[in-house]
């Protein structure tokens, strides 16, 4: 292959070679809608038990093959193994069986009440597939944020064209060859790998549905695409997740929560904790303990390694800019190397930061930073933590630490975002039942739940009449009825409902249709 036609996969964490990568033309692009439409035809009309028995063997495949899935990831990411296996692979997993046991339920018709006035109609709401699904997926979770919207457009009896990132395009592979292994029908998921020009055509041979998950000045530019063409989306972006501790948390675990929560996936997750608010009477023991566990950490790429390497260069650059930057203007670096001492000799490795000093003037408290980053800021009450919270341009994730729980929930309840813990971090995006997606510019939409099937689906309303009268109250012709119909919204609507007189005025408007 030419350089042009395909591209090395490098493992960042060693360096090596993953091999190539061959690139899809954008003249193919065409070809890719061409194909996934006349794979729709088909796989739109399996019935849901059908499409569920492929989903079921995709979860036993991927089941057994776990291990040969995390490697791909870990190598193709530099992230440690076991955050591969539990953050990426078990939650596709988790996913597949909630999609197993809740899709007919779900999808399936769903009966709705009839007004009164609609007296002998019956109604219901259907769920119709779209038609092609574009996801378009980011390279920190390519594997687990790409395969999510995959099961439930496939559920939900759409075909699926997905772009993996470029910078994680083994993983593309993977799943790639996943759904073949299993057996999936033709033309029913496509990859196409490539760059940001591809991902361009992709959006512009205007999908039926678009899926993104990235960066906000990327989402921006495919929201408004999509609009042009008035084409329907869920845009997944970033966040700046607040962490607010109180005096009354739970000391070890807000201190061991704050550590994984920051640092899981070296900090390039959407969730990660990216500010820590702790506190005044707790701080500086917070800080101390914190500092002394985060030197416990190992990082490396065999089994027990606890933090990976980060995954590109481009992104090393961000973190130093927002480091260099805070120390500027006064943080303390309280653990971890200054930015004029990092190398790069043995892969792409990051040494934990922990900073305090900190405040909302600096990009680290205001920027995601998608790095091993700490800072830790100070508050006096309540009222302050909540507002440093939601003084954010982002809204995606938070946690509240507290034992008293009626205080947490209050606290939980006036942060502006799309998903809250209570001492805990990040899994609420593990739990399939709950919806999952931001407010602010973390995003638009919802996915998870019964709404990561729905989104992917007109939802379509259906009244029926048995067709049995010649006429309904409410058509010509109007001679004699305006009376009625002013009785009738006194009777059905006044402060109490009269129903013998909504019965009486009901029964003379049908005398006169």
């Amino acid at each position: 292959m030419t350089a042009e036609s395909s591209w090395q996969a490098i493992n960042p964490a060693t360096g090596e070679s993953l091999g190539e990568v061959r690139k899809t033309r954008i003249d193919d692009v065409p070809d890719l809608y061409r194909s996934a439409r006349q794979g729709f035809q088909s796989w739109s009309t399996l019935s849901i038990a059908a499409r569920m028995g492929y989903l079921k063997r995709l979860r036993v495949y991927l089941a057994a093959h776990a291990d040969k899935a995390a490697k791909t990831i870990s190598k193709s990411t530099g992230k440690v193994q076991s955050e591969a296996v539990v953050n990426e692979v078990f939650p596709v997993l988790d996913m597949l069986e909630y999609v197993e046991k809740n899709a007919e339920k779900v999808l399936g018709v769903q009966p709705k009440p009839t007004p009164v006035f609609f007296l002998g109609k019956s109604s219901h709401v259907e769920y119709q597939p779209r038609g092609v699904v574009l996801v378009i997926s980011p390279w920190n979770y390519p594997f687990h944020l790409t395969m999510i919207p995959i099961i439930n457009a496939l559920a939900s009896g759409n075909t699926v064209v997905f772009k993996a990132s470029e910078v994680s395009p083994m993983v593309g592979q993977f799943i790639e060859d996943l759904f073949y292994q299993v057996g999936f029908p033709d033309n029913v998921v496509q990859a196409a790998h490539g760059e940001a020009d591809l991902g361009e055509a992709l959006v512009q041979e205007h999908p039926d549905y678009i899926f993104f998950t990235g960066s906000v000045r990327a989402g921006r530019s495919i929201q408004a695409q999509a609009a042009e063409m008035l084409v329907p989306t869920t845009i997944e972006l970033g966040g700046k997740d607040p962490m607010l501790v109180f005096e009354d948390a739970p000391f070890e675990r807000a201190v061991n929560g704050c550590l994984w929560g920051a640092l899981t996936n070296s900090g390039q997750v959407c969730m990660s904790v990216e500010r820590v608010y702790v506190e005044q009477s707790l701080f500086e023991r917070f800080v101390e303990r914190l500092v002394e566990k985060v030197q416990t950490l190992s990082q490396g790429t065999d089994e027990n390694a606890d933090v990976g390497a980060m995954t590109s260069r481009k992104q090393i650059e961000i973190v130093r800019s927002h480091i260099e930057d805070a120390l500027a203007k006064g943080a303390q670096l309280e653990a971890g190397c200054p930015p004029d001492q990092w190398t790069f000799e043995d892969g792409l490795f990051l040494e934990p930061m922990i900073l305090t000093n900190v405040n909302h003037d600096m990009k680290v408290m205001t920027e995601e930073t998608f790095g091993p980053v700490i800072p830790i800021m100070a508050f006096e009450h309540e009222r302050e933590a909540v507002d440093l919270a939601n003084a954010s341009e982002y809204g995606l994730n938070a946690s509240v630490w507290s034992l008293d729980l009626e205080k947490a929930r209050r606290t939980a309840s006036r942060l502006t975002v799309g998903g809250v813990l209570i001492n805990d971090v990040i899994v609420t995006v593990a739990n399939p039942h709950l919806p999952f997606g931001g407010a602010k510019h973390s995003g638009i939409g919802r996915y998870h739940g019964e709404s990561g099937l729905r989104i992917f689906c007109h939802e379509k309303a259906v009244m029926i009449d048995p067709g049995r009268r010649k006429s309904e109250v409410s058509w010509y012709p109007y001679r004699g009825k305006h009376s009625a119909f002013l009785a009738l919204c006194r009777a059905m609507y006044g402060r109490r409902k009269n129903w013998l007189a909504m019965l009486r005025v009901f029964l003379r408007l049908r005398s006169r249709s």
